[in-house]
């Protein structure tokens, strides 16, 4: 953080800005064009929360008692790996145990599902490939940008660290998953940026649970 804030090239805040508005459409076509490789960037950097939510509930829960991981991922929406880095210290394993209950309900019914790992994994190949297919001199604006814009900086560092710690947490839910033996051949592919995690998601077996607890009244009746 402290290098975003205070090293980080800041060389056009107005236009970045400028950016900012129009990535939030918050302006009206004015005729500008967006550079492709940004606008990929923006989106792409708004399903890695998503992604880390699938991680890190449930297997990456800390130990009973100790810190929730739901505040950090909420908060992720809007500061990316720069707020998920402090839990990822603060974490204690083992994680408590799953319910058959929890996953009948919000959120992990969600974050378990399928369908919306696809989703995630279709999304994720549409924006990459509409940023990925643009010219050589969209790109090279890009890498302009990059050298004077703070935002599309921090943006893109943290696009990198979301990348890079992916592996870990894969493989902290693969092991949690008793899948390591099947499922080890993802780990190399889960370092190819968001495609990787995503492939995975998709692929990984159900989370194993534990009976739901008995509530105090229905084993007084017992």
């Amino acid at each position: 953080m402290y290098y975003v804030f205070f090293l980080a090239p800041n060389q056009i805040p107005l236009t970045d800005m400028y950016f900012l508005k129009k990535l939030l459409n918050l302006k009206g076509d004015d005729g500008f064009q967006m550079n492709e490789v940004l606008v990929g960037l923006w989106y792409i950097m708004g399903l890695w929360p998503l992604v880390y939510s699938m991680l890190l509930l449930p297997t990456a829960r800390s130990s009973k008692g100790s810190i929730p991981v739901w505040p950090f991922l909420v908060l992720s929406c809007f500061g990316g790996a720069y707020v998920l880095i402090p839990y990822f210290a603060l974490w204690k394993p083992p994680p408590p145990p799953v319910e058959e209950t929890e996953l009948q309900r919000l959120p992990l019914n969600l974050l378990e599902s399928k369908l919306t790992a696809g989703i995630t994994m279709a999304a994720g190949l549409g924006i990459i490939f509409y940023a990925g297919l643009s010219s050589g001199d969209v790109w090279k604006e890009f890498y302009q940008y990059f050298r004077e814009s703070r935002f599309i900086h921090a943006m893109s560092i943290d696009f990198s660290l979301l990348s890079a710690f992916a592996p870990f947490w894969i493989y902290n839910d693969m092991t949690a998953r008793k899948w390591y033996d099947k499922g080890s051949w993802l780990l190399p592919l889960s370092v190819i940026p968001f495609l990787g995690p995503a492939l995975y998601l998709l692929l990984r077996p159900s989370i194993p649970t534990v009976p739901a607890l008995s509530s105090p009244t229905s084993t007084e009746e017992k």
